[in-house]
């Protein structure tokens, strides 16, 4: 889908106006108005005009002030509609071939990280790319899980899934749940919300019902330790995305690298690559 980059106006959509979206914003990241006039080289009382509605924002400042305010991509357009201009940033399609070089150096990127795991997933943890790291994983999970368009927080916390195989899953739930509570406040998806409510009922294997769910661990970085062929391997995961995206697809995928977390892990991992 292609989206005009224009700045001619258009009708404003039905809903809040610019003005009560930039304050929510505003006040999620917890900034005064004087702090945010600073950041983008404008006025308090003008911000204060804009968000009660006194006065309408230019094209370039909506963008100015979402930039300030870290808005999702996503969330820029809506801002912009609001305002009653037409939205900045495109939506393509994953399998378009304007994106076919972001797609073979995603490949050779979590190639490259063999025989450690690596995986790439959209906004809403489908998985779009995965390694032969990630593959020895989930040796054994049920075909069912895997396809079509397999979504990475049903692999990890079905019960049929990685679930009974991690062993610290408490720890490793309790943070997988914080993550996806986190992404809910910022992008207000209907498709996340669901499912984080079918992955939050999943039953944790070997707990009682009605078992009070675990508080995420304030570790430096929480290991996940799964079980793979009589060994427990212990890693520690890190998150990627673009720098400066002008795509909403783009901005919303997410590279995860699973680096092992002590000398036994990472020799297992060499000695199964060969």
């Amino acid at each position: 889908m292609t989206v005009a980059a224009s700045a001619r106006t258009v009708s404003p959509v039905a809903g809040p106006g610019v003005g009560p979206l930039l304050r929510a914003w505003r006040e999620r990241r917890r900034i005064s108005q004087l702090e945010l006039a600073l950041r983008a080289d404008s006025s308090a009382r003008h911000i204060s005009f804009i968000e009660t509605g006194r006065s309408r924002p230019s094209e370039e400042m909506v963008l100015r002030l979402a930039e300030r305010l870290q808005v999702p991509v996503r969330e820029r357009n809506a801002l912009l509609l609001a305002a009653g201009y037409a939205p900045r940033f495109p939506e393509t399609p994953l399998d378009d071939p304007a994106l076919d070089g972001l797609r073979d150096g995603l490949e050779r990127l979590i190639r490259g990280y063999e025989p450690y795991p690596a995986l790439v997933v959209d906004a809403g943890y489908t998985v779009v790319a995965a390694n032969r790291g990630i593959t020895m994983l989930l040796e054994g999970v049920p075909e069912k899980l895997m396809a079509p368009a397999p979504n990475a927080m049903r692999l990890t916390l079905h019960p049929e899934g990685l679930a009974p195989r991690i062993r610290n899953l408490r720890e490793w739930r309790g943070h997988l749940l914080a993550q996806m509570e986190r992404e809910i406040a910022l992008h207000r998806s209907d498709r996340l919300r669901a499912l984080y409510e079918e992955v939050a009922a999943y039953p944790v294997p070997g707990e009682e019902p009605g078992a009070e769910p675990a508080e995420p661990v304030p570790y430096f970085a929480l290991p996940l330790r799964v079980e793979h062929a009589g060994r427990i391997l212990s890693f520690v995961s890190s998150i990627s995305t673009f720098n400066t995206p002008m795509d909403i697809t783009v901005a919303e995928l997410a590279i995860e690298t699973f680096l092992p977390a002590d000398r036994a892990t990472a020799d297992h991992l060499r000695a199964l690559a060969g």
